[in-house]
């Protein structure tokens, strides 16, 4: 079965940098896109940025472009999103997710468990 498992989060202040990992397993992660979504107190869960099985493509959320970047490393099975720049209302708990094709734009159907980002102003 399909596990993800993120890492990396904590508290930052506007700024500064945080790197978070995804951990995958259960399924040849290559073939796969993978997600990044966050979900902040109050409010719906939204898109960040995405990424093909094969790296190759990358999709952003305007809200995240420029300051975010998400990349892959196919040989350790890790999803990661370097963000930079962080501002209070990137405050957050940010889910890893992946479907069932290799292309970016979803749908996703595997969650990981969430980590929060916390960015004091």
């Amino acid at each position: 079965q399909v596990q993800l498992v993120e890492s990396g989060g904590g508290l930052v202040q506007a700024g500064g940098s945080l790197r978070l990992s995804c951990a995958a397993s259960g399924r040849t992660f290559s073939m796969f896109a993978m997600g990044w979504f966050r979900q902040a107190p109050g409010k719906e869960r939204e898109f960040v940025a995405d990424i093909s099985g094969s790296g190759g493509s990358t999709y952003y959320a305007d809200s995240v472009k420029g300051r975010f970047t998400i990349s892959r490393d196919n040989a350790k099975n890790t999803v990661y999103l370097q963000m930079n720049s962080l501002k209070p209302e990137d405050t957050a708990v940010y889910y890893c997710a992946t479907g069932r094709v290799p292309v970016t734009g979803g749908p996703y159907d595997y969650w990981g468990l969430g980590t929060q980002v916390t960015v004091s102003s």
